[in-house]
């Protein structure tokens, strides 16, 4: 069996990515989606294992001194993400595209990582004003959570350029398109 490739997606908070990557994990199934470890409790609906490794700040912190991370953040709310290697490993021995959904930091981890074995692709909003629009649409952030997002937002897009592809999310339907004629030939270049 032919060792398989990672797909890295990355995009500022509010742009779609996570819609975008299930339109692709629908649609083709020699894509799997890669399971993070995580510090915060659960939501509800999420499983163990599949939503995410929930583990306690203890066992991520012996995870970071055991190099057991391809990459790992602390988000605004103290709680900790991070892709393990094993996880990643395990999956493309088996044959799998693994798709990780990170943030820009860790995308250039991966990227180091991975090198050739490794597309990224950055999921850009058509401006900030959309972004904020769509954020605010949500209804689910206080005024310092958005400017937090938003300054995050324009960290990001600086370095929208160091990505293999750029894909503008103005229009999902037509940004699905362009994502997708990226990701076909990589999945038939193995």
């Amino acid at each position: 069996m032919k060792r398989g490739k990672v797909l890295i997606l990355t995009a500022p908070s509010g742009t779609g990515k996570t819609t975008l990557a299930k339109m692709l994990l629908k649609e083709f199934p020699q894509i799997k989606f890669s399971v993070s470890a995580t510090t915060r409790p659960p939501r509800e609906g999420e499983k163990h294992g599949e939503s995410y490794y929930f583990i306690s700040k203890e066992e991520f912190s012996q995870h970071i001194t055991n190099d057991d991370f391809l990459e790992f953040e602390e988000f605004y709310n103290g709680s900790m993400y991070g892709t393990l290697k094993s996880q990643v490993e395990q999956e493309l021995n088996s044959g799998y595209f693994i798709l990780l959904d990170v943030e820009v930091k860790g995308a250039s981890n991966v990227k180091r990582h991975f090198a050739s074995e490794c597309l990224s692709i950055f999921v850009q909003p058509p401006s900030l004003e959309a972004l904020e629009q769509r954020l605010r649409n949500r209804g689910s952030e206080s005024e310092a959570t958005m400017k937090l997002r938003l300054d995050r937002a324009r960290m990001e897009m600086e370095y929208s350029s160091s990505f293999d592809a750029v894909v503008i999310n103005d229009d999902l339907e037509q940004a699905y398109i362009d994502l997708k004629s990226i990701v076909e030939p990589y999945l038939h270049s193995n």
